[in-house]
């Protein structure tokens, strides 16, 4: 059976569940637990570097786990922040090189250093990298709620509107979680919508708001070095170790993936 591309899991009867890697081990995982498409967060990419987020921080340790990801079977759409530069050229190169590697789609924020930029010189990346790169699938993401600044739902719109005229072939909102908010998103773009995985919302219900994408982001990471915390903590108090994966297992999906690509 065909694989459906990465553009065509945005138009299926229920939202995509795009669960974000921080390394080579997480990325396999979810590859096996049957994911289609895997992304990759730079928070849990920068911690994992002993790096803060954002400030453009992640950019040489993601194309470097990118270079990899994209030996797996599956999708990958790599973020990228603000394209780690202001200048629109500089941003369609390095998603000119994702490319060629086999990257199907990138997250491309409109914000930088934790601050919304003009809409119009986000809009200006967004048409570069489509030229550049017409067939990466660019989720364009609009950080009015996610950082505080300008956060209605009008000024979402009216941002999202000049990326989409740009070129941009999906919109991600993150933070956004009122239903009533999220529904009058996803009937105002004509793209399809990402929003961040949130407690109050199913995957299903997103669905039924309109939402075409449902990201994972950092939480994957967060959950993992929470249950890593949990797992030596019971072991100091004299509780019995928690199951897990067999080693053997990780091993077993290590050694396949490290062999040599053969065409």
């Amino acid at each position: 059976m065909r694989m459906a591309t990465f553009r065509e899991l945005h138009h299926t009867t229920a939202p995509l569940p795009l669960p974000n890697a921080w390394d080579v081990g997480s990325a396999l995982a979810f590859a096996t637990a049957g994911f289609p498409a895997v992304g990759t967060t730079s928070f849990g990419i920068a911690a994992s570097a002993g790096l803060p987020d954002g400030g453009r921080s992640s950019k040489a340790v993601t194309t470097a786990l990118v270079a990899q990801l994209c030996r797996l079977p599956v999708h990958v759409t790599a973020d990228i922040e603000d394209g780690y530069s202001d200048d629109p050229a500089e941003v369609a190169e390095l998603v000119a090189q994702l490319a060629a590697l086999g990257v199907a789609g990138v997250n491309l924020e409109d914000s930088t250093a934790g601050h919304l930029i003009d809409p119009a010189a986000f809009a200006d990346k967004v048409a570069a990298v489509k030229r550049r790169s017409p067939a990466v699938f660019i989720n364009a993401r609009v950080d009015n709620i996610w950082f505080g600044e300008q956060a209605t739902v009008d000024a979402v719109l009216l941002r999202a509107g000049l990326y989409a005229d740009a070129g941009a072939d999906g919109i991600f909102v993150p933070g956004l979680v009122a239903p009533e908010d999220i529904q009058i998103v996803t009937a105002g773009i004509g793209l399809p919508v990402n929003v961040l995985v949130h407690p109050s919302l199913t995957v299903a219900e997103l669905g039924d708001l309109g939402v075409r994408r449902v990201s994972s982001g950092s939480l994957p990471y967060r959950a993992a070095i929470d249950a890593a915390v949990n797992v030596v903590t019971a072991l100091r108090d004299g509780k019995q170790a928690p199951a897990a994966t067999p080693y053997w297992e990780m091993q077993s999906r290590l050694l396949s993936f490290s062999q040599p690509l053969t065409h």
